[in-house]
């Protein structure tokens, strides 16, 4: 199947650094926003940016609404969505991590007013992606919503997130090794759309930040900076290829059926993480260097590290190639059986 044609949404604004919070107005009057905002965000992420973000733009003349929401449910986007209906903003501003920010993205998207996106974490590609991960949908996996029109990212603000966020982060663009393996398979198997660009920015993201273990650390703005950059350039890279294709393979299957059998455990970069160990393995790349970054970030590289029993480890195996029949990776090609699961789960010392 090749695509005859499909829509790129792109940011037209990208500003990273320290202290870019402060040209939230700036970036707001330039796109043509001067009159009304709404601020989703959570109660701790509207403490921690929100706050600034709408004094900011109240400094501007901007009449700024604030919408809390506590999780990425279908009933908050729908709530979100009558706030949406019932104000008319101009924008919506989604400042926190990945979860406030996806339901800025999809309930903005469904009202068909433009978005942007502070996050205050850089634990998922989430923050530039137009997908959006809500709970409660049929299907356990990313829904089509936009690309934010901007994103503003200040290191001063995601450098006092909790240091887990950023390894999930890490965790998350170091997936998109499998993930694009598996789209190449897809492609020269099943003859699926295969976008070289958008692979290769992929690609090159997971390389950099595993180039970059050693500077990735909790005090280093220059580190941050280029996980920040990478998990940008993931999300620019779904927006070329017209899907989640380059950044979400085998790995993030095994990360939804993670969720699936045992819920709140661990953080979705961190999953993402320990599945692509497994899947590098299949894939027979060098999953020994996958796992040895992760280690040196100081991320989860097995069940138990995670928060698992050696049992969740084996069926999210089995349960992840049957949860998107129409995504082709290496799970549906080797069709394995549960034995063969576990000594792959314990010859790469998952379990």
């Amino acid at each position: 199947m090749s695509l005859k044609h499909h829509r790129m949404q792109l940011p037209r604004e990208v500003i990273v650094g320290e202290g870019t919070i402060e040209r939230v107005a700036e970036v707001s009057k330039r796109l043509g926003f001067t009159n009304s905002a709404l601020i989703i965000a959570g109660s701790k992420t509207y403490e921690v940016a929100g706050k600034t973000v709408k004094s900011l733009l109240e400094e501007e003349g901007l009449k700024v609404d604030v919408f809390l929401v506590d999780a990425a449910t279908v009933e908050n986007v729908r709530a979100a969505e009558e706030k949406i209906k019932s104000l008319k903003p101009q924008i919506v501003f989604g400042v926190g991590g990945g979860t406030k920010i996806d339901v800025a993205k999809l309930s903005s998207a469904h009202q068909e007013i433009p978005f942007i996106s502070v996050p205050t974490t850089a634990s998922h590609d989430g923050i530039s992606s137009p997908l959006s991960s809500i709970k409660g949908f049929e299907k356990p996996y990313s829904v089509m919503a936009q690309s934010p029109l901007a994103i503003i990212a200040d290191t001063d603000i995601i450098m006092k997130s909790p240091w887990r966020f950023t390894i999930s982060g890490c965790g998350d663009v170091i997936s998109k090794l499998t993930a694009v393996k598996d789209w190449k398979l897809a492609h020269e198997e099943k003859n699926e759309y295969y976008g070289s660009y958008a692979a290769s920015l992929a690609l090159m993201s997971a390389k950099l930040v595993m180039q970059n273990v050693e500077l990735i650390k909790p005090d280093n703005e220059e580190g941050i900076r280029v996980l920040i950059e990478a998990l940008i350039s993931c999300g620019v890279s779904m927006s070329i290829a017209g899907s989640s294709r380059p950044c979400s393979g085998s790995e993030h299957l095994f990360s939804h059926a993670l969720d699936i059998i045992n819920r709140n455990h661990a953080l979705h970069g961190e999953q993402c993480g320990v599945g692509t160990i497994l899947m590098s393995h299949l894939h027979r790349m060098n999953w020994k260097r996958v796992r040895d970054s992760l280690k040196k970030l100081g991320a989860p590289t097995n069940a138990k590290e995670l928060g698992l029993k050696r049992d969740d480890v084996v069926k999210a195996l089995e349960v992840a190639a049957t949860l998107r029949p129409e995504r082709y990776t290496i799970l549906n090609k080797l069709n394995l059986d549960r034995a063969a699961y576990e000594r792959l789960a314990e010859k790469t010392g998952v379990i």
